[in-house]
């Protein structure tokens, strides 16, 4: 029996796949996942694949992971070429809605259990007018600052609120000589933006307000609201360990899991791997406000989601493993696994990792928002999410001045976006 997925989208259709999959003597067949987060590999290996196959025993899954900067363009090679895997792990917004637009991913709105996912969940994978999603959603991320609680304790250093605090902790830290103030490279230059720029930007040009006044023209790069984090990016520079220009990502997760680094700015999205590889206590603060009192806002971005590559030659098995995403066995089990992807769906799931709970109990103090360049502004050339990893690099190693790279980011968002 051939069951045609592609265009039978039904719950009838998803019931049957199921069955098709589980058949006594059916042929099993794998899966292959396509995915940025090769951190993750072991936990798919050893935990969420298992689970899977437990209740499918003839599909079988293969979680083939990709380097994150170079993701987008392997997997866009592979799909033009033919070779993508079956499950396509999906970036949010633009670089996912170009996917869909050429044909690559197949929609996902009447995959049963797409109703746990309310509208805000879904709009990082949906077309621009809401109506057809094209990835199941997985997960949000939280950025924000980690940090050895033990090497605060001896140097006697206090969590900071401030932008002052903040930079009178890392001379405190600096000149106690024991560690490095902060942990972060600029070789691969995504982090210098990610960790950088996204992740203290929001408090200067105020989340959403600022993000979708510079989708509609409003606001400009070069205002200083935009330019203000790339002035406080540049003062990182100091506080970074010998040779951070070489720095890579993975050099600056061993740096600070071995301990030898004080804050590590980055997300919620570090917390599996750091805690089965550092031998201290953690903690997490939130990216610093201007002055006390200010309102702070944080990156709470939607992040991972997952869809199917429409050329697949197990559309049906596919569409079984699409179906189990939106289950509640998978929110518990991801968000168990994988502490500090917080699941998108409206199951309910209990955190135990108490530093997952400090990211996530930033919600209710301060205001979300999202990464202010994925959502339209990087769908033309120049790219304006990979000019901005240039340029937050260039702003910490000092090639560029502040006012220099936000002049750069606007031109280039000038020459193809109308509203600008």
């Amino acid at each position: 029996m051939r069951i045609d997925c592609r265009t039978a989208l039904s719950a009838v259709c998803a019931v049957l796949a199921f069955g098709f999959a589980a058949r006594a003597g059916a042929e099993a067949v794998t899966l292959t996942i396509e995915s940025w987060r090769n951190d993750d590999l072991e936990i798919w290996q050893q935990k969420i694949i298992p689970a899977f196959e437990a209740k499918n025993p003839n599909i079988k899954v293969k979680f083939a992971p990709t380097a994150p900067k170079e993701y987008n363009a392997v997997l866009n090679t592979k799909l033009d070429g033919g070779t993508a895997g079956d499950l396509i792990t999906c970036r949010p917004f633009d670089a996912s809605l170009e996917l869909f637009k050429k044909g690559h991913l197949a929609p996902v709105n009447d995959v049963t259990g797409m109703d746990a996912f309310g509208p805000v969940a879904k709009s990082g994978w949906s077309t621009d007018d809401g109506k057809t999603t094209f990835c199941v959603p997985m997960a949000s991320v939280i950025h924000g600052f980690i940090y050895n609680k033990d090497a605060f304790a001896e140097v006697g250093a206090k969590v900071p609120t401030t932008e002052a605090e903040f930079f009178a902790l890392l001379d405190k830290i600096k000149a106690s000589g024991k560690y490095t103030p902060m942990d972060m490279g600029t070789a691969d230059q995504w982090e210098a933006a990610t960790m950088g720029y996204q992740n203290i930007g929001p408090n200067y040009w105020q989340g959403e307000e600022g993000r979708n006044a510079l989708i509609h023209g409003r606001q400009k790069l070069t205002d200083p609201q935009w330019v203000e984090p790339f002035r406080v990016l540049a003062k990182w520079k100091p506080y970074l360990g010998d040779g951070f220009q070489a720095q890579s990502y993975s050099d600056s997760q061993n740096l600070f899991t071995l301990g030898r680094a004080a804050i590590y700015p980055s997300g919620s999205w570090e917390i599996s791997g750091f805690n089965s590889q550092a031998k201290f206590k953690m903690g997490a603060f939130t990216a610093p406000v201007k002055k006390a009192g200010d309102t702070c806002y944080i990156s709470d971005h939607v992040d991972i989601a997952i869809g199917m590559n429409a050329k697949t030659k197990y559309p049906q098995q596919a569409r079984a493993f699409l179906q189990w995403v939106t289950s509640a066995e998978f929110a518990t089990l991801y968000s168990t696994a994988l502490p500090g992807f917080f699941s998108l769906s409206n199951h309910k799931v209990e955190l135990q990792d108490p530093l997952a709970q400090e990211f996530v109990s930033w919600r209710s103090k301060c205001k979300s928002t999202i990464r202010s360049t994925y959502q339209i502004l990087s769908r033309g050339t120049p790219n304006l999410e990979n000019e901005t990893w240039d340029e937050s690099a260039n702003v910490i190693n000092g090639t560029d001045t502040p006012d220099a790279a936000a002049a750069k980011l606007q031109k280039g968002l000038e020459s193809w976006y109308k509203p600008h």
